[in-house]
């Protein structure tokens, strides 16, 4: 289906059985809860779905059952990360192919490369197929800053360059963006903490995290940030800060899959080397969990 790059687009978690298979039941459950409450489109296989710690085949897999699972409704947006340029060629390709609607594209992991490298890494990603892509800049968690001036040089080059998820955290980039691109990408958030700020920046969507447990709550905030709606927004933003920040941590994995077993959509299971939470840091996103719940505000 045609991708459209708007509104609230979960990085889905990846659930696992007990024994650490892929819970492909449970995904396409999750899935359709959160399409139905709202969520415009699925990112699977991102930094929050652990990509990392998944097989080539696991990732194929997986984008097969959220095709599957969700029929046509939303679009489903793969995210290509991996070590070598080859294999990230492949995996675009394989997406495309299981029936996905868009590539998220990363840059390579561990290695930090300068701009040259990064451009020599995404482009051929980029051009690998005809889907629509969205360019992930993460400087906090891959040492690597694509510049707004870069991202114009890859927007100019590459027409299937549609989207960009800005991860840096600083609200002045989507500004920038703005500035030099104007309308020619679509700029999403990809922070939960500052969703608010970054549509009032010029944002039109977010790739959110706390929405793979909260997504009623979610989707609510970004129509209200999006319509303006300022005093709804900023007291929904005051009740959820606490949950969102979750998503700005190093374990920001377990802390989100903990929150999703405790409102009971999925298990806080996670691969190796990631441990589930423990001691004083479980006790304590638990109790800020239990006080969000306390306060749950009702939505409209």
């Amino acid at each position: 289906m045609k991708m459209k790059w708007t509104g609230v687009i979960p990085a889905i978690t990846t659930a696992f059985k007990p024994d650490y298979s892929v819970d492909h039941q449970c995904i396409a459950k999750h899935a359709r809860w959160l399409v139905d409450s709202g969520c415009t489109g699925l990112v699977a296989l991102g930094s929050l779905g652990e990509s990392a710690t998944l097989r080539f085949e696991e990732k194929v897999e997986i984008l097969k059952t959220l095709v599957t699972a969700l029929d046509g409704r939303v679009p489903v947006v793969a995210g290509i990360a991996s070590l070598s340029t080859q294999e990230a060629v492949e995996l675009a390709q394989a997406s495309e192919a299981a029936g996905c609607s868009g590539l998220m594209v990363l840059p390579p992991y561990v290695y930090t490369s300068d701009w040259r490298e990064m451009k020599a890494h995404v482009q051929p990603v980029i051009r690998a197929t005809k889907l629509s892509c969205m360019l992930y800049n993460n400087p906090v968690s891959y040492k690597t800053d694509f510049l707004p001036e870069q991202i114009k040089n890859l927007a100019d080059e590459n027409e299937n360059l549609h989207a960009v998820k800005e991860s840096s955290a600083d609200v002045r980039r989507v500004t920038a963006l703005k500035a030099i691109c104007g309308d020619r990408l679509r700029l999403f958030v990809g922070v939960d903490d500052v969703i608010v700020e970054g549509v009032a920046a010029g944002a039109i969507g977010w790739i959110a995290g706390l929405v793979n447990a909260f997504p009623q709550e979610s989707v609510a905030l970004y129509n209200y940030a999006i319509r303006g709606e300022t005093k709804k927004a900023d007291q929904l933003y005051k009740w959820f800060l606490p949950l969102l920040r979750m998503d700005t941590v190093p374990k920001f994995v377990q802390l989100i899959k903990l929150v999703q077993q405790e409102v009971g959509m999925g298990h806080e299971r996670v691969r190796a080397p990631r441990c589930v939470l423990a001691g004083a840091e479980r006790k304590a996103a638990l109790e800020t969990l239990k006080a969000a719940l306390k306060n749950r505000p009702k939505l409209n």
